[in-house]
């Protein structure tokens, strides 16, 4: 086994955050009180990702339908995950606290839905039918660059109103037409769905680099789609990175769709492995491990295509049926391609750095973090830390450590 010693070392990023979400949310919905009619049935969307406060942002928009008179539900809204079932969409929420008991409000899930008559668009347009017979519904969602494309609407409200409300008839007409779908056919359909009237407001979540809350902005119904490509920008201006650009092994502890989308996210690694879709310039990772997955994927370890090296361990764990779900919605088939297996963590480090071919002792370029969404605190190896120790962003705070215990297995974070 290859001795593996790295330093870990903490990144400064900008920190804008709310410090009081929950009273942030109630002051930006009192001016849409009037939106709700006494006696309104009321749908609130929920969808698959793992937003900082989310079972709060959620309980604070029932709360509020509910002081204004309306009868507030939830609905599962992530297009094909959760195994593209009722169960496990619902189970979905579950593991972010979002239930019946917690939220003080029922959970509908259903992957019936009624088509919307669009005539001129390419795709069929469909909406969550609890969410089309309610008398509103109330978009919740983060916005963020997406996994796959780059475009003025990437992951948020418009996405949920599209993917998230359509379900999987949705996602599956969308995604037919691969990235192009996406981007050029996701925001016309977004006008089609605000068109019907159902949506009421969006509540749109902006994260800094430390996976807070840095804004909750309320937007009406027709500001939608004119108001969310700041609010990208705002997100992508405060996205975490890796401490440098030019990588030999980048490991990576866990992957998980409660992380990314695509488990590890292509706009950390620079990678997109979607046809038709340049790659990013930077960074630049020779070799990329992923150790583990997440509980929260439920087995749905779509993106690990993505990686050159894997263990056994996550491999075990890999639901077949939940990832091709995934992935056969998304058409982006390579995104689950299943990299060599190593038995232990130890052996799929050495298979990764044998792979760069050549690399001088002592000037391997090796990171280890604990994922794409957090990354604060990261491991570098010498190399690495020699280039950034004098940076103002970066502070050392540990000693030189091995990564792996005797049985080769990581240590933890």
């Amino acid at each position: 086994m290859t001795p593996l010693r790295l330093t870990k070392i903490k990144q400064t990023f900008p920190r804008p955050r709310l410090d009081d979400v929950r009273g942030a949310l109630v002051a930006a919905l009192a001016p849409v009180q009037v939106a709700i009619r006494p006696g309104a049935r009321v749908a609130i969307t929920a969808g698959s990702r793992g937003i900082a406060n989310y079972a709060t942002l959620v309980k604070t928009v029932v709360d509020f339908v509910r002081d204004a008179g309306g009868e507030p539900f939830i609905i599962p809204a992530m297009g094909s995950h959760g195994g593209a079932t009722p169960e496990g969409q619902a189970g979905v929420l579950a593991d972010y606290g979002i239930t019946e008991a917690a939220m003080g409000a029922p959970i509908r899930s259903s992957l019936d839905v009624v088509e919307i008559p669009a005539p001129d668009l390419p795709n069929a347009v469909y909406m969550d039918r609890y969410a089309y017979e309610a008398d509103g519904v109330i978009l919740l969602n983060r916005i963020k660059p997406h996994t796959a494309f780059h475009g003025d609407y990437e992951s948020g409200l418009v996405k949920m109103s599209v993917i998230g409300l359509g379900k999987h008839r949705q996602a599956t007409a969308v995604h037919s037409y691969g990235v192009r779908g996406l981007r050029e056919w996701m925001p016309p359909t977004a006008q089609r769905i605000l068109a019907t009237g159902k949506v009421l407001f969006g509540v749109a979540v902006v994260e800094n680099a430390y996976d807070e809350t840095l804004l909750v902005k309320v937007l009406p119904a027709d500001a939608i789609m004119a108001e969310e490509p700041s609010l990208l920008a705002l997100a992508k201006a405060n996205m975490p990175r890796l401490p440098v650009d030019d990588v030999d092994v980048l490991l990576i502890d866990r992957m998980g769709k409660d992380l990314s989308g695509t488990g590890i996210d292509p706009n950390i690694i620079g990678r997109m492995l979607i046809r038709g879709v340049p790659e990013p310039e930077r960074p630049r990772i020779k070799a990329l491990v992923v150790h583990d997955l997440t509980p929260g994927s439920h087995g749905n370890a779509t993106g690990i295509g993505m990686a050159n090296v894997t263990t056994r361990h996550l491999f075990d764990k890999l639901d077949f049926a939940a990832t091709y779900a995934n992935v056969t919605t998304s058409t982006f088939l390579d995104r689950a391609r299943i990299p060599p297996v190593a038995a232990t963590d130890a052996q799929a480090y050495e298979w990764a750095r044998i792979s760069c071919n050549q690399l001088p002792p002592g000037q391997e370029r090796i990171l280890r973090i604990p994922n794409t969404l957090h990354l604060s605190e990261v491991y570098v190896s010498p190399a690495v830390l020699e280039e950034i120790k004098d940076r103002p962003d970066i502070e050392i705070i540990g000693e030189p450590q091995e990564m792996f215990d005797a049985d080769g297995t990581l240590l933890p974070f």
